[in-house]
């Protein structure tokens, strides 16, 4: 049976991995695109004919959420596996005792975590119709309020903590018809989250994403009242 997955901010980075990954291993893959053309992501699709198709999709927005989430809907009656993973950084620097760009940090809220939360919500109904029911959430070890050692990245530890909580509250509802919600770090991942391309990182996208969808893959084995905080290597995270 024809498996079908949605992936948000896959124009490049993780989130190109993650549809790159979804469709090798047999997967439709519907693959949210926030710039305006993504050449990679024209030739993936010409490499994989009827099964990937790019999606326009600006998750900080309601409108272009539905517009997108009307497109899916038209194309298919389910979706085992949605994967939120668009997020921004926004300002790393500043700390309590510097003026905070708060007008920023709403934007870093309304992407990282509202933006999951519109889409999920959106594509609920297709989720609820699959046989997995599975959501994946991409976080950070940034919003482990547990582990927490900085003393800045305001906006991007909140929301990821914020997102982790989602995570919970989304896995209560799935887990009442057999589904499951899960949260990911993927690491120091090389990505584009700062604007241009992060080569400081440990972990190249393709990396993160194989080592990920190979737990996805296995993702019954996690199931519990309870969802799961994991690393890209499956261990444990502290909430």
């Amino acid at each position: 049976m024809e498996r079908f997955a949605c992936v948000t901010g896959a124009d490049h980075g993780l989130g190109f991995a993650f549809a790159e990954g979804l469709l090798e291993r047999g997967y439709s893959v519907w693959a949210g695109q926030y710039l305006a053309s993504s050449e990679r992501l024209e030739r993936l699709a010409a490499k994989h004919p009827g099964r990937l198709t790019p999606v326009p999709l600006d998750i900080s927005s309601i409108d272009s959420v539905a517009a997108a989430a009307d497109r899916i809907k038209a194309g298919t009656d389910r979706l085992e596996l949605l994967i939120n993973n668009a997020s921004i950084l926004g300002d790393i620097q500043a700390k309590a005792t510097d003026p905070l760009n708060f007008e920023e940090m709403q934007n870093v809220f309304n992407v990282n975590a509202l933006g999951s939360l519109r889409v999920t919500n959106a594509l609920l109904p297709l989720i609820l119709r699959s046989e997995d029911k599975l959501i994946v959430n991409i976080s950070s070890e940034a919003g482990s309020i547990a582990a927490c050692w900085r003393d800045g990245w305001f906006a991007y530890c909140m929301s990821k903590a914020a997102l982790n909580m989602q995570t919970a509250l989304i896995h209560n509802e799935l887990k009442k018809s057999g589904g499951q919600a899960m949260v990911f770090h993927p690491g120091h991942v090389r990505s584009y989250m700062r604007g241009e391309l992060d080569i400081s990182g440990t972990l190249t996208p393709s990396e993160s994403a194989e080592s990920i969808l190979g737990i996805v893959a296995r993702h019954k084995e996690f199931i519990g009242e309870k969802p799961v905080f994991l690393d890209y290597k499956g261990d444990a995270m502290e909430w």
